[in-house]
């Protein structure tokens, strides 16, 4: 049986929201999507970090945890969860992005609100490199995501790998998506379907073509 709680993770441009909507239509799970243009305050972020990360920190806090609370509840009508993000990974921006007074403030309340979520079962995710990410982004054109500095991009790289390196709450497959496509490849997207319906412990690596590497 597959995990009954998976988040899929990655940064922006990865393909994160279009593989946990393959995946949950597959497992028949209900599908959490996280809507980032709904922070009022994300466009602004973009125009000048500094004076508006703390504002669009805190809204993305408290609506991530907001919707998991409610939405990871017991559901008798699917047969699994499959969320495209998780909450932990509200800290990497944290760290990047917050003074530390501010950062101060975030880390009296993010514990207060994780201890109240249901932790994922398994966590998948997908990395890309920086060049790679920049063209998915052009791609999909979104206007605030346009205001992106490829420097910033490339700090959110190194930052989300060292956050999973280090990761150990549940059962995580890294998964390299420079030359995978689970849109329009069907065998990339079944090949990482049998590894979500296996993984039950530990770390994996998942590479094109099937080549997997363990680590426990």
């Amino acid at each position: 049986m597959p995990a009954r709680y998976i988040a899929v993770e990655g940064v922006i441009g990865v393909g994160k929201s279009s593989l946990a909507k393959l995946l949950a239509e597959r497992l028949h799970a209900k599908l959490i999507l996280e809507e980032p243009e709904e922070n009022p305050f994300l466009e602004d972020f973009y125009k000048d970090p500094r004076r508006y990360a703390f504002q669009t920190q805190m809204f993305f806090l408290v609506s991530r945890y907001q919707e998991l609370k409610e939405k990871t509840q017991p559901d008798l009508f699917h047969e699994g969860i499959v969320s495209d993000y998780l909450f932990q990974k509200d800290r990497i921006f944290a760290n990047i992005n917050l003074s530390d007074r501010e950062l101060h403030l975030y880390d009296q309340i993010a514990p207060l609100l994780e201890r109240d979520l249901v932790p994922p079962d398994l966590v998948v995710y997908l990395q890309a490199s920086p060049d790679v990410l920049l063209d998915r982004i052009r791609q999909r054109g979104r206007a605030y995501e346009r205001l992106m500095e490829p420097k910033y991009i490339g700090t959110l790289v190194e930052a989300y790998n060292y956050f999973f390196f280090h990761y150990r709450e549940a059962p995580l497959l890294v998964v390299n998506t420079n030359e995978m496509n689970f849109v329009h490849r069907r065998q990339d997207l079944e090949e990482l379907i049998s590894r979500v319906e296996t993984h039950r412990e530990g770390m994996a690596y998942v590479s094109p073509r099937s080549k997997v590497e363990e680590r426990t």
